[in-house]
């Protein structure tokens, strides 16, 4: 699942690059040298001669380059590859992606004005006069042989649907400039590549840090100490209530238990038995049925999806016919990210109008090309696999009844659940989130209701208790702690198999993710909802693994949590304190810079030129309360929220929704034929509310 934050979300998407605003520009790079032959063959460096001009090339397939200064990183396969002196430029397919990789002089090792001048030299390479005004520029830990990084985000506006980003590194007294420029819908379709551009972007000379054959140390009281020690200060820098912390190893449970509180302002405390909204780790709970069924020869991993439910149905009818058991939760199909439909119009959503819904919705990349998430299609796992089970049983109750037959009933797990009144009635955590003004404060909780027509995607609500017991099952391989049987091993770590890249070192099989940066394999997979964020993992080298559940922004602290157990199973490199303090410090950072260009309560002036009420076809209706107290709200569906209205610097007015749990989203003032009208807007799709009597 994930957050409606508009503005901010694409960096977490990215989980390498921070993003902002793209310049306008030309379609096609400008004619370079080739730093790779036609097909696509790597080593060849630039030339560091700035007259010479050559056409650019189509690269067949991923291609390791090396600049001029011997900066290195891999061109992805189908993109446009030239090199001019000491910028080398890959644009992607679409042609409105363009990424340059600059080596700049700044001025001067371990200097903020050394990383300005370097930047300005890069924009004045790719872009002469490039004035767009910079809307926040933070440092950060430098990583993969880099000795410091500061990152550079740009203003635009809604309508323009661009980002632009720039990124400097330093080596030694050496900058090395990249340069993002994208549409918004190329950077979602291609994110997974640009990823992979940015894992590669390495100084000469460097060495991946690799725990490959090393022996992995027993998590006795000292490091689990440490471990929690960096979790609790992580949290407090954070703002985050409360965390449940899970760690196994060696078939044991080693720590259970919580930090902080279930809510904020009360003294109750979190346990190993609070339940959180785990969100998109119900996704391989899913794919763990479908093993299930899998043992039972009740489907294959093969089986086209057709022909085990019949009425399965995409917008595209060759994607369909492609679309096997195995690609349900593959991210692999090309269906993008659609989450609008459901999230505004979830009171009037069943499974089996979810399952109608994907009809509607188009690929966007070939099948098999690039990593796409789509919530739609995970949750038709699901609910093709309650159909197996029971065709005549509603969609829901189908899905409901098998998963506690044969996942959580057999696992023990007996915290977990798809009844929200029940968890609501129990020892539970209270969702929170940074609000406009970066405070902690209760998200909204009615919105997290949204996932319950979509539930196999991310409708669970689970302990670190329980979720420790799925943790150790899967480092047992489908074995249960008495050495039961529980699954097979093949149909098991078959959901683990590749189906698409994420980046260089990461890879998603069906509903899991597995990382292999560190030499060893991390396989995860995380969870966002409102006001909820988490984490699972496990190490089958080290035999290890662990859970962080929070009910607070912790998709900030859920990565270094993992990166600070493999430090102390492996003594790595301290960086993951760094790393996750750096992150919080950005993320203030861009609330603080966004909360200035905000007027809240919104500009009354505004307000009163909207209409009263509003309505999208696909979306439903926005109800305007221009009276409420404190400020004028927005009822959208089954949730409502204070407004907060913005002046774009293109003359343009937003109308965002504030309310606390990452539920900000900006609708774009407009016309549309002589009415009144609200624009909205994911990454690849928009939306029209216009005006009703």
């Amino acid at each position: 699942m994930r957050r409606m934050r508009t503005r901010w979300l694409p960096i977490s998407m990215l989980l390498l690059f921070a993003c902002g605003a793209a310049e306008k520009g030309p379609t096609q790079p400008a004619a370079g040298v080739p730093l790779a032959s036609s097909s696509g063959s790597a080593g060849a460096s630039a030339s560091a001669n700035p007259e010479v001009v050559v056409a650019p090339i189509v690269l067949a397939a991923d291609a390791r380059q090396t600049t001029a200064a011997g900066t290195a990183f891999t061109a992805p396969a189908g993109w446009t590859l030239q090199a001019q002196g000491a910028r080398v430029s890959i644009t992607a397919p679409e042609g409105d992606l363009r990424v340059a990789v600059v080596e700049a002089k700044g001025a001067g090792a371990g200097s903020a004005d050394g990383a300005d001048a370097a930047v300005r030299a890069a924009w004045a390479s790719v872009h002469p006069g490039f004035a767009r005004p910079l809307r926040l520029a933070q440092p950060r830990p430098g990583r993969r042989g880099w000795d410091e990084q500061r990152i550079y985000d740009y203003e635009t506006s809604p309508n323009e649907k661009l980002y632009v980003l720039a990124r400097a590194f330093r080596h030694g007294d050496a900058w090395t400039v990249l340069v993002i420029e994208s549409g918004l819908a190329t950077l979602e379709k291609r994110a997974s590549q640009l990823r992979r551009i940015g894992d590669t972007l390495v100084p000469p000379g460097w060495s991946r840090e690799t725990f490959a054959g090393k022996a992995a140390h027993e998590l006795d009281a000292a490091r689990l100490e440490r471990i929690k020690a960096s979790a609790d200060k992580a949290r407090e820098q954070a703002g985050i209530p409360g965390e449940g912390l899970a760690l196994v190893q060696n078939g044991k449970v080693v720590f259970e238990g919580g930090l902080g509180v279930k809510e904020l302002g009360k003294p109750d405390k979190i346990g190993a038995n609070t339940t959180f909204l785990i969100a998109s780790n119900t996704k391989a709970l899913t794919t763990l049925l479908l093993a299930k069924l899998v043992d039972e020869k009740k489907i294959a991993w093969d089986t086209p999806v057709k022909k085990l439910y019949p009425d399965f149905k995409l917008g595209d009818a060759a994607t369909t016919d492609k679309v096997l058991v195995s690609h349900l939760i593959c991210a692999c199909t090309g269906m993008p990210r659609q989450d609008m439909e459901w999230l505004f119009a979830f009171q009037k959503q069943t499974p089996k109008s979810e399952m109608e819904l994907l009809g509607t919705m188009q690929p966007t990349t070939k099948f098999g090309e690039a990593f796409q998430y789509s919530n739609s299609m995970a949750a038709a796992a699901g609910y093709v696999g309650a159909f197996v089970l029971a065709p005549k049983k509603e969609l829901g109750q189908g899905y409901d009844e098998a998963m506690q037959s044969r996942v959580f009933g057999p696992l023990g797990m007996n915290d977990t659940t798809f009844d929200f009144a029940r968890a609501l009635k129990g020892d539970h955590a209270i969702g929170h989130a940074l609000d406009v003004d970066g405070k902690p404060s209760r998200a909204v909780m009615e919105l997290n209701r949204s996932v319950i027509p979509l539930r196999p995607a991310g409708g669970a609500w689970s302990s670190v208790h329980d979720v420790a017991k799925y943790v150790a099952m899967e480092l047992a391989k489908g074995a249960l702690p008495g050495g039961q049987r529980y699954v097979s091993e093949d149909a098991l770590l078959a959901r683990q198999k590749p189906n698409v890249s994420i980046g260089e070192y990461a890879t998603y099989g069906m509903g899991l993710m597995v990382d292999t940066e560190f030499g060893v394999h991390v396989v995860h997979h995380g969870g966002d909802l409102f006001g909820y964020h988490s984490d699972m993992f496990w190490i089958p080298e080290a035999n290890t693994g662990g859970v962080i559940l929070t009910n607070g922004d912790g998709y900030l602290v859920r990565k270094a949590f993992i990166r600070k157990v493999l430090e102390e199973l492996y003594d790595g490199h301290p960086e993951a304190d760094d790393d996750v303090a750096s992150a919080i410090t950005e993320f203030r950072a861009q609330i603080a810079v966004e909360r200035k260009r905000m007027a809240l309560p919104a500009d009354p002036a505004l307000v009163a030129k909207l209409a009263k009420r509003y309505r999208s076809a696909a979306l439903g209706d926005v109800v305007v309360h221009a009276d409420a107290k404190p400020g004028a709200t927005f009822e959208l569906g089954g949730w409502k929220s204070e407004i907060a209205t913005r002046k774009n610097d293109d003359g343009t007015v937003s109308i965002v929704t504030v309310a606390a749990g990452g539920a900000e989203v900006a609708f774009v003032v407009a016309e549309r034929e002589g009415k009144r009208a609200l624009v909205v807007r994911d990454m690849q799709h928009e939306y029209v509310f216009v005006e009703q009597p």
